[in-house]
């Protein structure tokens, strides 16, 4: 049985290695329409998991689900049905207390919380100094081993390596060693592969390597329409706001190599994105906390 990759949990993100191709549930604008697909109430679980379940006690009842997932124009029965298939996933058990159903986060759905909503507020918080090293990896797949090329793929995507040619990864976070290490293992072609920490000849211009490497004028486009659609202040339900907006920023950390300043483009938007994230999260957490605590006590 192929492994269950937990990210792939978190909203069924799609990636490719050259252009970020997001799915289009997962997409800034993310629409009513959009939302009441099973794979995106899926999505929109997990972030109402990490955003208020985690930080207040860990369980809630069925009824709150419902009650915020219907905002978005999920149905009753697509949220149960999440639900259910969230729990046989080994993210939550469920318990019985009379005709009312409370769901727990299980010790592994917290580890994989606390690791996500850490890379998701932490993200883009600064941009930290390269000291010019490459971690660089060689490694082929058989075509026929779609499961393992699906595997190195998103998980070499998320720990910030881009493919600028068949067989070779490169990126520039060495610290990372260890994850790839563990990747190339769990996709059964450690034995196989090289890994090496590199430092560029100077020979050449890196410019065409980053290129090659990572699409970062689509990846600026998909900032840019983050910013225009969460500039706006708007208050009318900042629990709907604010589930919609860690829904659409949450993927960037995966998808984002955040590669040292001077490969960025000059107008890179990824900054002014992060500042107002972080900026409409603030202003936003108080109200929609307590719109969630509400619910989750007054619903039965």
């Amino acid at each position: 049985m192929a492994e269950k990759d937990p990210r792939e949990a978190l909203g069924g993100i799609t990636i490719k290695t050259q252009a970020p191709a997001l799915a289009p549930e997962n997409a800034p604008t993310m629409s009513r329409r959009h939302a009441a697909g099973a794979e995106s109430a899926r999505g929109i679980l997990f972030t109402i998991l990490g955003e208020f379940v985690l930080p207040d006690g860990g369980d809630a009842w069925t009824s709150a689900f419902i009650e915020v997932m219907t905002r978005f124009g999920i149905e009753q029965k697509t949220t149960r049905q999440a639900l259910m298939r969230t729990a046989g996933d080994g993210w939550l058990t469920p318990t019985r207390i009379g005709r009312r159903t409370s769901w727990h986060l299980t010790p592994a759905a917290e580890d994989l919380l606390v690791e996500g909503t850490e890379r998701i507020y932490g993200f883009g918080d600064s941009a930290s100094k390269w000291n010019g090293r490459w971690l660089l990896v060689l490694v082929r797949v058989p075509e026929t081993d779609r499961s393992a090329r699906h595997l190195l793929r998103t998980r070499f995507t998320w720990a910030g390596l881009g493919s600028p040619t068949p067989g070779v990864w490169v990126g520039t976070h060495i610290d990372r060693i260890d994850q790839v290490k563990d990747v190339l293992h769990r996709a059964g072609v450690l034995e196989d592969a090289q890994v090496f920490l590199a430092e560029h000849s100077g020979i050449t211009d890196l410019a065409e390597l980053v290129k090659l490497s990572w699409d970062l004028d689509a990846l600026d486009a998909e900032y840019r329409q983050f910013i225009d659609h969460f500039k706006e202040r708007s208050t009318s339900d900042p629990l709907v706001r604010i589930v919609e907006l860690v829904h659409a920023w949450r993927r960037f950390p995966w998808i984002d190599p955040d590669l040292p300043t001077e490969f960025l483009p000059r107008s890179w938007s990824g900054s002014k994105a992060a500042k107002l994230f972080k900026l409409q999260h603030e202003r936003l957490r108080a109200g929609a906390m307590a719109e969630w605590r509400q619910i989750s006590d007054n619903r039965s």
